[in-house]
């Protein structure tokens, strides 16, 4: 994995000019899923209540409750009642009595239930209640296969902590980042997929040589990454369900950091060419036509869209040190300087909005996760490690994933934009590396 720490040509030529690999398809992983430990949060949550859920035999014992609770403890800005104080155990709203969930000191309630379905399907209802004034403000239907009931259960946290926040919840999105196992020469890199809480991980790819890169497309159905099977890098997209992938870039010297356009229908890349010096490329994957969007002795690379697809952000030393710049993908653009506080700014990100540049930012001799406001170019570090790297935002761009390193082991981290609440997601067993947050699903 490419470190802040290295020159800008090093972390271009890393990420895409590691040797040979060998790669199998893996249907799932045997791997347990990720641990969650909470690291900070606001200093006075919302008290909520969940309910327990009413069972079905179809739902195969999993605890809705339990997980919606893990979700919104986990985001750092509520406090859930534990259930041996709860005053009751109602499944629908007529059935609670305000007042007292709120002399147990709850502002919110959650009730609900899951029933089986015609087919084999489950629904999960439930409602949200108000305890200060009684008022229903949340009441919604979710149905499914059992498989997916989990997941319908990180869509009511969303509803719930939109319905309360008033921010579009991200519980239902997916990660994906980069597992290794062992130690040189022996390691082992993987490709996983989880739920954004770390649950209901998959393996998508394994390799005895390192897997980098990962990018979703926008609508979350594929993967592009940079794998090996000559003896240079190549990037590959693979489609997550089905496991079928094809390679889309092979060419002499560096093929590296492809970032998906908003439409899904060209990745932006970093080549080298056979001279070396990494430029960024648009590659049409319809047509295979590429065009050429940096062409200087400087080094270019980690591209990534804005978001209205006309322009892209990239990292480049051109002024002497790894700073990010901006530059329209129309013929002739040229580049427009972005950040100029500190020696080191790379690894950019934009937030869905087009609001916030992400980057990894040298701070106070450490490698840090800061956001940049593009409208008045104020900066705010977020993440407090010495190591932390590769950042990206969650849908809904009130959080970013990242890499961090934790003594000498790899892990995950989130924090929040506003720099309140954070997590650490460890892996039991081996690292955890460059994490991408994938798109909302419909």
């Amino acid at each position: 994995m490419p470190s802040p720490a290295t020159a800008s040509a090093l972390r271009a030529l890393r990420r895409g000019c590691i040797s040979f690999a060998s790669l199998w398809l893996a249907a799932a992983s045997a791997h347990a899923a990720l641990e969650i430990e909470v690291t900070s949060g606001v200093r006075d949550p919302v008290p909520i209540a969940i309910v327990p859920f009413t069972h079905v035999p179809a739902d195969g014992g999993l605890d809705v409750a339990e997980v919606i609770q893990h979700d919104l403890e986990g985001s750092g800005r509520f406090k859930a009642l534990p259930r041996e104080r709860m005053p009751a155990t109602p499944t629908r709203a007529e059935e609670v009595t305000a007042g007292a969930w709120k002399g147990a000191g709850s502002d919110y309630v959650v009730v609900g239930r899951v029933s089986a379905l015609e087919g084999g399907n489950v629904a999960v209802e439930f409602d949200l209640i108000n305890t200060l004034t009684g008022a229903r403000l949340a009441t919604q239907r979710f149905s499914g296969a059992p498989g997916a009931l989990r997941n319908a259960a990180h869509r009511v946290s969303d509803v719930i902590y939109q319905k309360i926040l008033g921010v579009r919840g991200a519980f239902a999105t997916r990660i994906a980042y980069v597992g290794v196992d062992g130690a040189p020469p022996t390691q082992t890199y993987r490709l996983f997929v989880a739920d954004a809480d770390g649950a209901n991980q998959q393996r998508i790819l394994e390799s005895r040589f390192p897997l980098m890169s990962p990018s979703w497309s926008p609508d979350g159905q594929w993967l592009a990454y940079v794998s090996f099977e000559t003896k240079h890098s190549a990037i590959y997209v693979q489609l997550v369900r089905t496991g079928e992938r094809r390679q889309v870039s092979a060419r002499a010297g560096v093929n590296g950091a492809p970032e998906w356009s908003p439409d899904g229908k060209k990745l932006a890349l970093t080549l080298g060419g056979s001279g070396g010096n990494p430029d960024i490329f648009v590659l049409d994957l319809g047509s295979q036509a590429l065009t050429r969007i940096t062409d200087d002795p400087a080094i270019d690379t980690e591209p990534v869209w804005a978001p209205d697809g006309r322009s892209l952000y990239f990292t480049s030393d051109r002024a002497g040190s790894p700073q990010i710049y901006q530059i329209g993908i129309q013929s002739g653009a040229r580049p427009k300087r972005i950040t100029f506080g500190g020696t080191y700014n790379a690894r950019p990100r934009v937030s869905a909005d087009g609001t916030l540049l992400a980057m990894v930012t040298l701070d106070s001799g450490n490698y840090r996760i800061a956001v940049q406001e593009l409208a008045t170019s104020n900066v705010r570090v977020l993440s407090h490690g010495h190591l932390d790297e590769s950042p990206s935002f969650a849908p809904n761009g009130a959080t970013l994933i990242y890499a961090e390193r934790d003594s000498s082991r790899g892990s995950l981290g989130t924090v929040s934009t506003d720099g309140l609440t954070g997590l650490r997601l460890k892996a039991s067993e081996g690292e955890a590396r460059e994490p991408a947050w994938g798109p909302f699903i419909p």
